[in-house]
């Protein structure tokens, strides 16, 4: 049962870094949360109104509390356990819209700040914006995806000033995709571990839905206005995101998972590409429906809560890395941010990743040609061992003491 908890001025409800499964409503007094931005590290504070949710991301996601918080008067604080939260969010449609559109726009934040922290031009527009993602495929030879993107570029901006550039990229990848080619680097699919499709969608009415999407085929493209979004049934996809004109992996999302919801919440450019790696089945829903469905299915919408406190974690986690001017560091707190979302219970510190240079590269934000140099150092003091598709750690500990002697920072 929800029960209200008293606080005498300047109490903390709770510190950053605390796991707790309890969400907490302001009933009545002050209350400040402090955090520390990731970028900057310097703190900022937000008070919460009376009656307004706090503690739901770490609660729900069962991630370790990101802030501080404490009473600035005498307050009292209605506590109720995550499970007693989900059944509340199911059966309050308000609520619900309320809380996705804040999460997304939380996440939508923190894409601008890794984009700033990765000197990506802020100016970019939306066209100049999809001519970057095209080329970007290009360059990387993934001609099924810049075949997509292109054909995306000129039926939206037919005129354009890149127009002739983008025809002579469609008409060579569109040479190697007749031939069989969809890349340059072959996906070779492999059998999804999760579930076919979440048992809510899998009745005959969903079937109209259905879209099915080959291996390189670009779903839905960065910079281009959202209409639609996913939940995929079968096959796995990749986001990517373009910096700097070079297209740098986001996630890989498995059968039960959504995406394209974040440009359905606030009308905004959608903020990456998904591209079907292998066979891929999803159902495809549009704009207009999305409010009906997703306060339709209290299930549903609980399911896309969860996922955004997912990535608001996972994106604020891959900005620590990316504001690590040290190169060793950064790569140092790959390692661990690898260690920190495959845990173990054993006192064994050799921990074995199936990552490539490639993966490292991605992860850090640094030239490939920096990430063999300092893997040589790790592989030359023999704190890593690299093999064909994976890479072994001997004691991951070491990792975290590179990071915080290179950073003066304790996590």
């Amino acid at each position: 049962m929800p029960k209200a908890i008293s606080y005498t001025k300047g109490s903390i409800v709770y510190f950053e870094g605390d796991t707790d499964d309890r969400v907490f409503i302001l009933q009545k007094g002050r209350v400040v949360i402090t955090t520390t931005d990731v970028e900057t590290k310097l703190q900022t504070t937000e008070q919460v109104k009376q009656g307004e949710f706090f503690g739901v991301k770490s609660a729900i996601g069962h991630f370790p509390r990101e802030e501080t918080v404490m009473t600035l008067e005498e307050s009292t604080c209605i506590a109720m356990s995550s499970q007693e939260f989900e059944a509340l969010f199911s059966t309050n449609k308000q609520l619900i819209m309320k809380m996705l559109k804040v999460f997304s726009n939380q996440l939508r934040q923190i894409h601008k700040k890794t984009e700033s922290v990765l000197n990506k031009n802020d100016s970019v527009n939306q066209m100049s914006g999809l001519y970057s993602v095209a080329k970007a495929f290009y360059d990387d030879g993934k001609w099924q995806s810049c075949q997509d993107v292109c054909t995306t570029y000129i039926k939206l901006y037919p005129l354009a000033p890149h127009v002739s550039q983008i025809k002579e990229m469609l008409l060579k990848s569109n040479a190697y995709v007749k031939k069989g080619i969809s890349s340059s680097d072959e996906y070779d699919e492999e059998v999804s571990e999760g579930r076919s499709s979440i048992k809510l969608f899998e009745l005959p009415a969903f079937k109209r839905f259905e879209k099915h999407y080959e291996n390189g085929q670009v779903i839905i493209t960065e910079f281009e206005r959202g209409e639609t979004f996913y939940l995929i049934q079968s096959g796995t996809v990749q986001l990517t995101k373009c910096v700097n004109e070079s297209n740098k992996n986001l996630d890989i999302l498995k059968p039960g998972e959504f995406f394209g919801e974040m440009a359905i919440l606030d009308n905004s450019p959608r903020s990456a590409t998904c591209v079907a790696r292998g066979h891929v089945e999803c159902l495809e829903f549009n704009k207009a429906n999305f409010e009906m469905l997703i306060t339709g299915n209290p299930q549903l919408a609980l399911i896309l809560l969860k996922l955004f406190c997912k990535r608001i974690y996972d994106q604020k986690r891959r900005l620590k890395i990316l504001v690590i001017s040290d190169p060793q560091a950064r790569l140092a707190d790959v390692f661990c941010m690898f260690n920190e979302m495959n845990p173990i219970q054993s006192a064994d510190r050799r921990r074995k990743f199936s990552v490539t240079e490639s993966d490292i590269a991605h992860w850090s934000g640094l030239p490939m040609n920096t990430v063999r140099d300092e893997l040589k150092h790790f592989t030359m003091s023999r704190k890593v061992e690299i093999f064909d598709g994976y890479m072994v750690v001997n004691n991951i500990s070491d990792m975290q003491r590179i990071v915080d002697s290179r950073t003066n920072t304790k996590k």
